[in-house]
């Protein structure tokens, strides 16, 4: 497998572009291409731009755009996977498995609940990271770290179940606890050290670690 990929898709526009030497492969779906050009984002570094390209102003402008930039364009119109699913296959077949995802939230919120959704359907292939303006949030395994991030707020959200969990570093532990979606969530807790570790034994768990 290579190493990283980046991917955008169409939920709110990032403010700022990440450090693009950080990935081997970067892409966006259809959705997305509109506030990638607003951001003046160098549309040579684009691997390809994929979507069902349902408004033909945008295909116009991506076909124009791919003749000078030399990106590729690769149409899905299957209806019964969303964008961003369809995106992740086509990155799985050009050989990454860890892929950041940026414009997964905001926006219309039933896109934000189906953007979870694939994710959940994709984490035990792949290592996928959301990044937004206000936090990175992603499935973590059952045996968990993560340094640098004393004084931030951590939020663990079940999936819909998360069992036995024990947590060191956050100010409000959690000591072989449950939660379930519905009955008991895990928000806005806050790092009291620079490292936090999660263990749970069933059930899956989502994190959102302040930006």
């Amino acid at each position: 497998m290579r190493n990283k990929a980046l991917l955008f898709i169409n939920g709110d526009s990032p403010k700022s572009i990440p450090n693009l030497s950080d990935y081997d492969l970067i892409a966006c779906t259809d959705g997305a291409f509109h506030y990638l050009k607003q951001l003046k984002f160098p549309l040579d570094k684009l691997s390809f731009i994929s979507g069902d390209f349902d408004s033909h102003t945008i295909e116009e402008d991506i076909i124009k755009q791919s003749e000078n930039h030399q990106f590729e364009i690769i149409e899905t119109p299957d209806q019964n996977k969303t964008d961003f699913h369809k995106a992740l296959e086509i990155i799985i077949e050009k050989g990454f498995e860890n892929i950041d995802v940026y414009g997964g939230s905001g926006g219309e919120q039933d896109h934000f609940l189906g953007n979870l959704s694939v994710a959940f359907a994709f984490k035990d292939k792949l290592n996928l990271r959301f990044f937004d303006e206000y936090s990175s949030y992603y499935f973590i395994p059952k045996d968990f770290s993560i340094s640098g991030v004393k004084d931030k707020m951590i939020s663990l959200m079940p999936f819909p179940i998360a069992k036995s969990i024990e947590t060191v570093g956050l100010k409000w532990p959690l000591y072989q606890e449950d939660l379930i979606l519905g009955e008991r969530i895990g928000t806005r807790n806050v790092a009291d050290s620079q490292e936090v570790s999660i263990q749970y034994k069933e059930g899956d768990l989502l994190i959102f670690i302040q930006k």
